[in-house]
């Protein structure tokens, strides 16, 4: 190569590279904060729509910037039964589409007139302007929405950066005579595809490889029948990322992979050889002019557009295709009971999916337990030895529940959550306990029952009333609490503690009730202990109530939990006046005119 061309113009072409990735990462990150997971979130809702779920994968890939991510996030759907193997045909298409935008931003760099109202669409004119306001917001305001924005500015400003230096290290390059003579063996298509696909897969993005082919357009030595093949062949090797995360999944969750790469692969197989006919037999002079910036975005729009509308209609084969591809074989069935929905670790790379994701996980937790709870409840007044059975099983599965999805949170806390998402982690990390530690009183409730059959012993017909009563006020109270949660209605969370404050008077009478059944010999000692452990594992139960209830208004409401309490309990009438109705109504039951005092 000329003198003009050095090792300097090699570090800065990978400088460039590196702003380049790194502005994309930011930006596409910010992006995806900013959404919140809201776009990503309807494919869970997704219907067998086509054109719904074409339009829905360009959305969410122009969003996040990055069909990558989409393709990875749609393996971890299917992986985790989120989504249908036949849902994410569609969506594979639209993020096709979607992803060649960045593209069209990038060919704004090929801008040049000396018109000033043209030249202020140029990257390089107002790149620093973007990134001065980038700064100023994450700086100055104070909302995380405001800051995401300012981080996309930011990520905007640097991948243009990038671009711009990888762009001016190979314009020597330009008057190279050794340069043009090794771009003359991209005039065979088959090296432009394997190249393409290549040097995509190393570096696992279609828009980088997007970017530097723009870059290299401005030496002036590539042509359309250079530029096309190579196009093609990134479009391949963009399935690299699709092909890693398939790697322990289910078997529909690596054919969702391996209809993206079908895709790419049948776009290029059939179009390839109309271009070489174009090229070489019919010798269109179109294919031997000079590509730049514009005209890649074009071939790569035109390219992914022709393959989409192409196999539209044979969608249903490609889905029969990666059956064959990928054959059924033995796979371990896994209880749908034991498996947290949507917990796939692929799914951390979008955090806003995955907090929404674990958030169904939690709630299947809670609605678990709050069967468990009342199975137990009811096995008090009536033993049922199979109902026993269930109660500990799904007590094991509720502990299983925990492990799994305490652990997802720890990496999920890791990622960069927005405010809202990071108070939702918070909450479930604090109800996620309290859920197995109710369960681990329903288990306790268990052998007590157990134990009075065994030995053949049961209680009087006045105890059973006590303890029916009081039962039906925790279940109320598990109600109110498990409502609150899985709705997020603070209002049902405020309602909690005054009926806690209800039981935990209940029980007290019911003790001392029990001990003058003890004075009186009308309770053996032996019974009166199984009773004692059954109100100790019932108050401790509706204190779980109250801890559900109080995490959930000290997150969203922002304050100490132990104040809030203090506060209600002295100065709230509108606690006093529920708190009142409750223990009326409860009291009443058990034959007490007013156990409010």
């Amino acid at each position: 190569m000329n003198e003009e061309f050095s090792i300097f113009n090699i570090f800065t072409m990978l400088g460039g590279l590196a702003f380049f990735l790194y502005g994309m990462k930011v930006m596409s990150t910010g992006l995806e904060k900013l959404t919140g997971g809201r776009l990503e979130l309807a494919l869970k809702k997704m219907t067998e729509n086509r054109l719904k779920a074409i339009l829905l994968g360009m959305g969410i890939t122009i969003a996040i910037q990055s069909s990558s991510a989409m393709t990875v996030m749609l393996v971890g759907f299917v992986n985790s039964g989120i989504m249908s193997l036949e849902q994410t045909v569609g969506v594979c298409f639209g993020s096709d589409i979607g992803t060649t935008l960045t593209a069209w931003i990038l060919s704004l760099v090929g801008v040049e007139s000396s018109n000033p109202f043209i030249r202020i669409l140029k990257p390089s004119s107002f790149s620093p302007l973007v990134a001065l306001a980038g700064v100023i917001m994450i700086m100055v305001c104070k909302k995380h929405k405001k800051k995401d924005i300012g981080n996309i500015l930011i990520g905007f400003a640097i991948l243009m950066t990038g671009m711009t230096l990888m762009s001016q290290s190979v314009s020597p390059l330009a008057e190279s005579e050794q340069f043009k003579s090794m771009l003359t063996a991209f005039n065979n298509p088959l090296l432009g595809v394997l190249v393409g696909a290549g040097f995509t897969g190393i570096i696992q993005s279609s828009a980088a490889s997007v970017g530097i082919l723009q870059a290299f357009s401005t030496t002036g030595g590539l042509s359309y029948g250079m530029a096309i093949p190579i196009i093609m062949g990134l479009n391949i090797g963009t399935c690299v990322t699709a092909l890693l995360s398939s790697i322990g999944v289910t078997k529909d969750a690596k054919r969702v992979a391996c209809i993206h790469i079908s895709i790419k692969v049948i776009g290029t197989l059939v179009l390839l050889p109309i271009v070489i006919i174009l090229q070489y037999v019919f010798k269109l002079e179109f294919f031997n002019r000079t590509i730049g910036y514009l005209g890649i975005a074009v071939a790569h729009s035109v390219f992914n557009i022709v393959v989409t509308l192409m196999l539209i209609p044979f969608a249903n084969k490609l889905v029969k295709l990666a059956r064959i591809i990928v054959k059924d074989g033995k796979e371990e069935e896994k209880d749908p009971r034991r498996t947290p929905t949507g917990l796939d670790e692929r799914l951390l790379k979008t955090p806003a999916v995955a907090v929404h994701t674990c958030i169904s996980a939690t709630n299947q937790m809670a609605e678990l337990t709050r069967d468990t709870i009342k199975m137990a409840l009811k096995i008090l007044i009536e033993y049922d030895a199979a109902t026993c059975e269930t109660i500990i099983e799904n007590e094991d599965i509720i502990d299983e529940f925990e492990d799994k999805i305490n652990g997802y949170l720890v990496k999920l806390a890791k990622s960069s959550v927005t405010g809202a998402d990071s108070r939702s982690v918070s909450k479930m990390m604090h109800c996620v306990g309290n859920f197995e530690r109710i369960s681990d009183h329903a288990v306790n409730l268990v052998e007590s029952a157990q134990e009075m059959f065994e030995k053949g012993i049961s209680f009087s017909p006045e105890c059973v009333k006590e303890i029916t009563v009081i039962s039906e006020a925790i279940t109320e109270n598990i109600n109110k609490a498990f409502d609150s949660y899985v709705l997020n209605n603070l209002t049902l969370a405020h309602k909690v503690e005054p009926l806690e404050e209800v039981v935990d008077n209940l029980s007290t009478e019911l003790k001392n009730r029990h001990i003058r059944r003890l004075q009186n010999d009308e309770c053996t000692v032996e019974l009166g202990y199984i009773f004692q452990d059954i109100l100790t594992n019932l108050e401790r139960i509706s204190d779980h109530c109250s801890n559900i209830a109080g995490c959930l208004i000290e997150t969203d409401e922002k304050t100490s939990i132990h104040a809030y309490l203090h506060d209600v309990k002295e100065n709230d009438e509108t606690f006093r006046k529920e708190y009142r109705a409750y223990s009326e109504s409860y009291f009443l039951k058990l034959g007490v005119v007013d156990g409010s005092k």
